[in-house]
């Protein structure tokens, strides 16, 4: 046999073998650079907003852990929706404790209290959040970083942001009308933002967003090395209990008003966010049964339930915000206004009264699309002064 081509052979075949090593690390999240912000923490007391998504390296250490092996004063741990494992129900309060590990008091921002107090905040003198985000303005933890961002600008901390990219890269959907504001709707900004949290951050210090005699805070981002805006990018952990793989992100924007309605979007199965149904063979043949599944819904709607609808596990090109599936399934049900049994709900997810009020008159949805095509522009406008990637 030829030596060199044997050794280019199994050069080739090594190269094909670590690709896919390369290729991720060339995207460092802002936690990864340590480097970076360790310096900014040195001497000080610092809280950390922080879930189970919070890791550092390819050995997906937490956060948190490796701040204190590194000889940082971390004081608290607040904790979002779905709590510092990320392992609570939707909706469910999380409640404060204690780290088992290292001791570190974890305070909730998702029960009673969705803002740090001048009390929690008394004894830090900088918060770090780093929390992976999914680009959908009604996903719980950018409310929860606003609230943070608010209380450090009314009580003199500093904010830190350790950026991740976003995996569900489109600026698509209406875009949030102020009577609207709620936890799942913060800012006048589209279903979805086409923002990492960092730039989000900005956006909201930059827009004057906060309330209160200061309307931004003392702001810092450390941005993500190697990543552009459209570039694609999966999550090595799913970024709460019912996300469990990229499929179901991307889906996430569009199935996510089928929340205010009567179908199961298959929460109490392994595949929430890919399938749609309910107890009626009126809404496809694909069947599923919802159960009490911990790590994903303890308590989903229609329990054990055989269920009849769609399967979108591999449906292909899903890309942005799209009402073609709640269309269809409205026509299917018949129910009319009734199909919206959650109707506030669903103004509030979509920012705006005027998309359900739309359906019930039986548009379609290029109708409808055209009815936020100004506010978007607009929208695109003020967001690329925000960015802090190229775009590809």
């Amino acid at each position: 046999m030829n030596t060199n081509y044997f050794l280019r052979s199994v050069l080739f075949v090594f190269i094909l073998a670590i690709y896919p090593i390369i290729t991720k690390a060339e995207i460092l999240p802002g936690a990864f650079r340590i480097s970076e912000y360790l310096p900014l923490l040195e001497g000080k007391c610092v809280g950390l907003v922080v879930n189970h998504t919070s890791v550092v390296g390819d050995g997906q250490v937490h956060l948190l852990d490796t701040l204190k092996s590194s000889g940082v004063n971390i004081v608290s741990v607040f904790a979002p929706e779905h709590g510092f494992r990320g392992d609570a129900d939707a909706g469910e309060t999380v409640r404060n404790g204690k780290d088992v590990r290292t001791g570190v008091p974890i305070l909730s921002l998702y029960g009673k209290n969705k803002k740090p107090t001048a009390e929690q905040l008394n004894n830090l003198d900088v918060i770090v959040f780093d929390i992976q985000d999914v680009g959908a303005r009604f996903y719980t933890y950018i409310s929860t970083m606003h609230y943070v961002m608010e209380a450090c600008a009314e009580n003199n901390k500093e904010f830190i942001v350790l950026d991740r990219p976003n995996p569900c890269d489109y600026v698509d959907g209406p875009v949030l009308k102020p009577r609207f504001k709620s936890f799942v709707g913060m800012h006048q900004i589209p279903i979805l933002h086409g923002c990492t949290v960092g730039e989000l951050a900005q956006m909201i210090n930059g827009e004057g967003w906060l309330h209160g005699k200061k309307n931004s805070c003392q702001l810092k981002v450390i941005p993500v090395k190697g990543w552009k805006h459209g570039q694609p990018y999966s999550l090595p952990i799913k970024p709460s209990p019912n996300l469990p793989n990229d499929q179901s992100i991307q889906l996430y924007a569009s199935l996510c008003p089928f929340e205010a309605t009567k179908i199961s979007v298959g929460r109490g199965t392994v595949f929430a966010f890919q399938v749609l149904g309910a107890p009626d063979k009126k809404y496809g043949t694909f069947t599923f049964t919802p159960r009490s599944l911990p790590g994903f819904d303890k308590n989903p709607m229609y329990k054990d339930q055989l269920c009849y609808g769609i399967d979108l596990r591999e449906e292909a090109s899903v890309n942005g915000f799209t009402l073609k599936y709640v269309l269809d399934f409205y026509k299917k049900s018949g129910e009319g206004e009734a199909f919206f049994s959650r109707a506030r709900w669903m103004d509030l997810l979509m920012g705006t009264d005027s998309v359900r009020k739309a359906i019930l008159a039986n548009k379609q949805e290029p109708e409808i699309r055209a009815m936020w095509k100004e506010e978007l522009e607009q929208y695109n406008n003020m967001r690329s002064r925000y960015l802090l990637y190229e775009l590809l």
